[in-house]
Formats: C-alpha cells, structure tokens, sequence
C-alpha cells in the first residue's frame, strides 16, 4: 500500500467519523416528521416522567415505542405541536401510554379541551415535535 493510500484511508475514516450523529446520554434524537393518530384523554397524576401533574397542566403521554427510555420528558425542545378540528396547542411530554398507537397520543383534560369536547372522547390528531 503506497503512503498516499493509506494517507487517503485515513482521512476517509475521520470523515465518516465526524460526520456520524450522535446524541448525549438520555437525549432522544429528534425525528421531525408529522404524526398522525388518535387522540384521546385521561386523568393525569403520577407519571413516568416521575413528575406529578394535575389535570389543568397541558402534558401529553406518548406511545411506548416513541417514549423509549424516557428521553422526551420535559425537554424544551421535546415541546408537541398539536393540531385537531382546525386548533392548535402545545404540550410537554410528561408520560407514556403503554395502550397507545405508534402514533397516538393521550392528552391532559385541559389540553383535549383546547382542541375538541372532553365527551367527544377521540380525536384524530396531527402532531410533531417543535425542535
């Protein structure tokens, strides 16, 4: 192997190296996509996120499979944009719902009312993370 070769698999390998997304302990990555699902509400209390809520904070529970091990609660940039029958709200992650969609999410009495009638009981939702 001449020293120009390996000299250009080197430089190769940093490349790729620097260039790999990584994210710090307990960050989930971001993917900003529109999901679309069913939104429903409950009751709010004691979370996963460990945080204790009442039923007038505007908080979300996420599917297992987003919510992971926990890496969107309460993060600023984990803030939801919510969007049903023509309103928009915003909420913090604070649980997760084991019961739920891929996609769906179970909202805060209060944060439902924003957005269509607690004795609706479901809405079709589109929602995504702000950042």
């Amino acid at each position: 192997m001449s020293p120009y070769t390996a000299l250009f698999f080197l430089f190769a390998l940093a490349v790729t190296v620097f260039a790999s997304p990584i994210g710090t302990q307990g960050d989930a990555l971001m993917e900003k996509r529109s999901r679309t699902g069913r939104g429903t509400w409950f009751n709010v209390g004691l979370g996963a996120c460990g945080k204790t809520n009442k039923d007038s904070d505007k908080i979300i529970a996420i599917s297992s499979k987003i919510y992971g091990s926990g890496g969107y609660c309460d993060k600023v940039s984990s803030l939801a944009l919510i969007t049903a029958n023509g309103n928009t709200a915003t909420a913090t992650v604070r649980d997760e719902c084991p019961s739920c969609g891929s996609n769906d999410i179970d909202m805060s009495p209060s944060l439902f009312e924003e957005l269509g009638d607690l004795d609706t009981g479901v809405l079709s939702v589109s929602w995504d993370f702000t950042n």
